[in-house]
């Protein structure tokens, strides 16, 4: 059973529309470090490592639905998935500029034979070698590709915490091969698809943010290549109608992007998902595509990812909702509370019911303490199904909300038809009300 972090009175984030409250005392409760641990999601062991977190199976649950949820809303906007190896040999990421300009944030080469290889820092080279293993055509266009891939930063040691900054990440990335011509559709289609799940995952945008290059080596030294890409991102911005700030200093080293910016219940600023316009890893790779006219044509490279890292993305949704998710994202969607001994077999029934319909659902038992303390500690859960003796007899079941709602006593069929059809819609919301 998912545990209420504050065991006595309201848990935080019980409300589904995610109030929050006051900033101190929300950092303090909310922090996805200490709820990471108090509802076991996650953990961290020093033989494993600084900043490389395991999952404990109710946060291996929530970062499953996160990621069923991302593949399942790309297969609808046109994305085909891939998979691709965590290592890479140097000469790869030679060619892509990551060892020349981000070599001090990637592992130390490991020597094989005479090759070395590296633990790869981003997933971009490997999919502009998947779009070049064969010819393309104009009317592939655009391919769209992407994947839940890991990848590894070497992070110091005193800049690693919970799950925000690690060395191990799984990055929801995708790539968008494409011409000039459709390259600003692409990017304004990938906008919209990070406001819907925003959306759907019930957080919200602090600001927008272009990020720009800045003094200094680490960006790719081609003026037009900047310029150009600049452009069509502020005509992507313009075109959306979103407010937008500019950063010098924020760009990646090949090119300007969008940051779609996040804050934390302290008020710390972070990047969670970004779009981006590239045209120096189509050149560094030599893609191309053949176009009508029989010729090859340089594809342009549109870099795109919803919620960025599983890692941060689950560490804010921690924050944000308190430990509450939304309830198709619930460690725990049902909790089934008998009153009493006698209840015990309808309760089992209700829950073996829930879960052979695709539910998450638990019995919270006489044997874990009085009903008044059992209903506090499911407080996170969405859907609370209590079972008298009447209820029991009739086939009836007593519904609570997280929120404090109590409805009506419901045929079981038709509180769990309910409870899917909400979960199926995902959203923050708890009910349908007719």
């Amino acid at each position: 059973m998912t545990r209420c972090p504050k065991p006595r009175g309201e848990c935080p984030g019980a409300s589904s529309r995610g109030a929050r409250l006051p900033a101190a005392r929300s950092h303090a409760m909310h922090d996805h470090r200490r709820l990471g641990r108090e509802l076991d999601l996650f953990d961290t062991d020093p033989l494993m490592g600084a900043g490389l977190p395991y999952w404990l199976p109710d946060g291996a649950i929530v970062r499953h639905a996160l990621e069923e949820y991302v593949r399942d809303a790309e297969r609808r906007a046109g994305y085909r998935h891939v998979y691709s190896p965590v290592l890479g040999k140097r000469e790869l990421y030679e060619i892509s500029g990551h060892w020349d300009h981000y070599g001090d944030d990637m592992f130390p080469p490991m020597d094989l034979g005479a090759e070395q290889v590296l633990l790869r820092p981003s997933l971009c080279p490997h999919h502009a070698l998947i779009y070049r293993s064969r010819s393309r055509s104009y009317r592939e266009l655009p391919l769209r590709m992407a994947e839940l891939g890991g990848m590894y930063r070497s992070e110091l040691s005193g800049v690693l915490g919970g799950l925000t900054r690690v060395r191990g990440i799984t990055l929801n990335d995708a790539h968008i091969f494409c011409t000039l011509e459709q390259a600003v559709e692409e990017a304004r289609a990938a906008l919209e698809l990070i406001g819907r799940a925003y959306a759907d995952l019930g957080i919200r945008a602090h600001r927008y943010r272009l990020s720009l290059p800045g003094q200094g080596g680490k960006y790719v030294a081609d003026p037009e290549l900047w310029r150009r890409a600049t452009a069509l991102l502020r005509e992507v911005l313009d075109d959306s109608g979103i407010p937008y700030e500019e950063a010098e200093g924020e760009a990646a080293f090949y090119g300007p992007k969008i940051d779609v910016q996040i804050t934390d219940p302290a008020g710390r600023e972070s990047t969670l998902s970004t779009v981006q316009i590239d045209f120096h890893q189509p050149e560094r790779f030599d893609l191309h595509y053949i176009g009508p006219d029989g010729a090859k044509h340089r594809p342009v490279m549109v870099h795109r990812s919803v919620i960025g890292s599983v890692e941060r993305a689950v560490a804010h949704l921690v924050e944000e909702h308190g430990g509450a998710f939304p309830p198709w994202l619930a460690p725990v969607q049902l909790a089934v509370l008998p009153v009493a001994q006698e209840q015990g077999e309808a309760a089992d029934a209700l829950a073996a019911r829930a879960r052979a319909l695709g539910l998450r659902a638990e019995v919270a038992g006489p044997g874990q303490g009085t009903l008044a303390a059992r209903i506090r500690a499911a407080r996170l859960v969405p859907y609370q199904a209590v079972i008298g003796g009447r209820e029991a007899a009739a086939g009836l079941v007593a519904v609570r909300l997280r929120d404090g709602s109590r409805l009506d006593a419901l045929p079981a069929a038709e509180l769990l038809r309910r409870i899917g059809d909400r979960v199926a819609t995902r959203g923050t919301g708890l009910w349908d009300r007719p």
